[in-house]
């Protein structure tokens, strides 16, 4: 990508450094972003010990003095720019359908973090949290992408960034707010199906960034393929028989490899926010 030297988005908090204390998971306002993120600690083969372990209590939140290396700043300056470009292109998508984009903001912390949805680890990746419409990333899981996910490649974690934003997208149409009252009427493997859905489209909606980002002029050859290989990486299927050796799909509560690979495409394809209605087909 030839990212260097464009603007960067002015929605970025810097959080990293700070101490974090905590209300667990009973100070957690009910919000769909939790969810996401224990499901994130279970499917990469985390115990419940674990979840416990990154949400975490801690002391009173602090500031602290952070200092990070060169290239943890040159990730940070990386997805400011790819936020700022996610903002443009989706502006302009909601302006064409007779709607207005409301920015999220983009949490940079290390180590834990405190969301409008709990606190949460490193362990758990990037999350989006629709309490407070914000994207909370650690750097450090750009290393994890490439080493541990085998998905190296800025692309890759541009697609990242865009699938998290893809989640905001979902908030502000209303998505969000419909599936999360099913978690109270449904048995969680009935849900997880429903998060299978949602997942998939917040997929299409990061293809649909990727399908724009292409005017952009940073994208080069290869990109595209370093997204795929990420969105292969993260499927269900693929972190669970890497985890456990085995798959179970009633567990499932983002998608199979081949499901996200497919609807990321589609969204690259059809550039276009129509079309990425995962809830009402069949073929998922």
């Amino acid at each position: 990508m030839k990212w260097k030297g464009r603007q960067q988005s002015r929605n970025v908090e810097d959080r990293r450094g700070r101490s974090i204390g905590g209300k667990g998971i009973a100070g957690v306002g009910g919000g769909l972003g939790l969810i996401l993120v224990i499901v994130f600690t279970l499917l990469n083969g985390g115990s419940p010990t674990d979840l416990v372990n990154n949400i975490g209590i801690g002391e009173p939140q602090s500031e602290g003095t952070y200092t990070g290396t060169a290239r943890e700043e040159e990730m940070a300056d990386f997805v400011a720019v790819v936020l700022k470009d996610t903002e443009e292109v989706w502006t302009d998508i909601f302006a064409e359908n007779g709607m207005t984009y409301e920015e999220p903001t983009l949490v940079l912390f290390s180590g834990q973090v405190e969301s409008a949805c709990g606190i949460a680890g490193s362990a758990v990746g990037p999350f989006y949290c629709p309490g407070d419409q914000k994207l909370y990333i650690d750097l450090s899981f750009y290393d994890e992408l490439s080493q541990r996910f085998n998905a190296p490649g800025d692309f890759a974690m541009a697609y990242v960034v865009a699938h998290e934003v893809g989640h905001h997208v979902q908030t502000l149409l209303g998505t969000t707010e419909e599936i999360m009252p099913l978690r109270n009427e449904m048995s969680e493997t009935e849900f997880n199906r429903y998060l299978v859905r949602f997942e998939l489209q917040a997929d299409y909606y990061a293809g649909v960034w990727a399908h724009h980002a292409q005017g952009l002029g940073y994208l080069e050859a290869g990109d595209v393929e370093e997204a795929m290989n990420a969105a292969h990486q993260i499927g269900d299927d693929t972190l669970q028989r890497q985890a456990r050796g085995y798959v179970t799909p009633d567990s499932f509560t983002h998608g199979t490899s081949e499901q996200r690979m497919r609807w990321f495409e589609r969204g690259f394809e059809n550039g276009s926010i129509q079309g990425g209605d995962t809830f009402n087909t069949n073929n998922l």
